[in-house]
């Protein structure tokens, strides 16, 4: 009788605008595990994020340097409450994460610990706005017409292509003014939809470039260990096995378009039957289904949903 192949499942952590005011509260009051997440990231900031985070304001959680931490926060208390219903370690055969999720996975895999991974999320929410600061931008979706198209249209206008989402929805960026002239080009040529983004900057372009030289500073001061897990980078998308491949990872990802289409497709080719989503939102989800239909999705960012993955439901 052949052997059936055991299914196997991949962490996928959301990133920024997944906030929502009241995220990961119930997760705080029930589970040990994740209060001791939340805890310690309150005492990485010297401030109690939580307070914004559970009863704060949507204005207030939608600061970058507020909604990055959050974010992080929810991700990485969801797996632990996971663990805890487990009573064991969770560990997926492979792990990414869209832009900000990617850090996720650097707790999730061991690449570094809990505080490292905040404290380095915290300087990079920072550094982003600083540069956002000194050079203003914006971003847009275009849905509904291709890559190579988009790829034209930000050629012409002197604007970036800054996420490819799936094959038909592309975010790009740039400064107002040129990102202004690539939604009227994108409209022109056939664009279903061109809908400027509620950001503060023109993420994963050019214009991040003082953010990022700030960060490989920083970056370069840790000890990244080799990952549990391959951890599927947002700029290669393809699985990254050493720390030394990590750090070169997010030393690219500020200024590179996050390959999200090409990084989901990649797991699914390698074995990846079942993508759970790990953190506040069910976006990811979302996404997934479209560039792999069929495949399984599952979200978790609650305290039930982590009781029933963990428990095996």
């Amino acid at each position: 009788m052949p052997t059936e192949t055991p299914e196997k499942f991949a962490f996928i952590f959301p990133g920024q605008a997944s906030q929502a005011v009241g995220m990961g509260k119930d997760l705080h009051l029930n589970s040990v595990a994740a209060r001791e997440v939340f805890d310690e990231i309150d005492d990485v900031l010297g401030r109690k994020l939580t307070d914004v985070m559970f009863d704060g304001t949507p204005e207030d959680l939608t600061r970058t340097e507020n909604a990055q931490p959050a974010i992080t926060a929810v991700s990485l208390a969801s797996w632990k409450a996971m663990e805890e219903a487990a009573g064991s370690a969770v560990l997926p055969a492979m792990t990414t994460g869209h832009s900000l999720g990617e850090y996720s996975s650097l707790a999730v895999a061991g690449v570094l610990s809990i505080k490292d991974t905040v404290n380095l999320v915290v300087e990079r929410g920072r550094l982003m706005q600083v540069a956002c600061d000194q050079r203003p931008g914006g971003m847009a979706a275009i849905i509904g017409i291709d890559e190579q198209t988009v790829e034209e249209v930000c050629r012409e206008a002197g604007a970036y292509i800054s996420n490819i989402n799936t094959a038909q929805q592309i975010i790009i960026s740039g400064d107002h003014q040129r990102l202004a002239r690539a939604i009227d080009l994108a409209s022109a040529r056939g664009a279903k939809r061109a809908i400027p983004l509620s950001v503060n900057g023109a993420f994963h372009s050019g214009l991040m470039a003082p953010a990022q030289s700030g960060l490989n500073d920083v970056l370069d001061s840790l000890n990244f260990n080799d990952p549990e897990v391959p951890i599927v980078g947002n700029v290669t998308a393809t699985a990254l096995t050493t720390g030394a491949e990590v750090k070169d990872e997010l030393k690219l990802q500020l200024q590179s378009c996050v390959q999200w289409n090409n990084s989901i497709q990649y797991m699914a080719d390698n074995g990846i039957s079942e993508f759970v989503e790990v953190g506040p939102g069910q976006v990811l989800s979302g996404m997934v289904k479209r560039i792999v239909p069929g495949a399984k999705t599952r979200a978790v960012g609650d305290f039930d949903s982590a009781q029933n993955f963990g428990r095996g439901s």
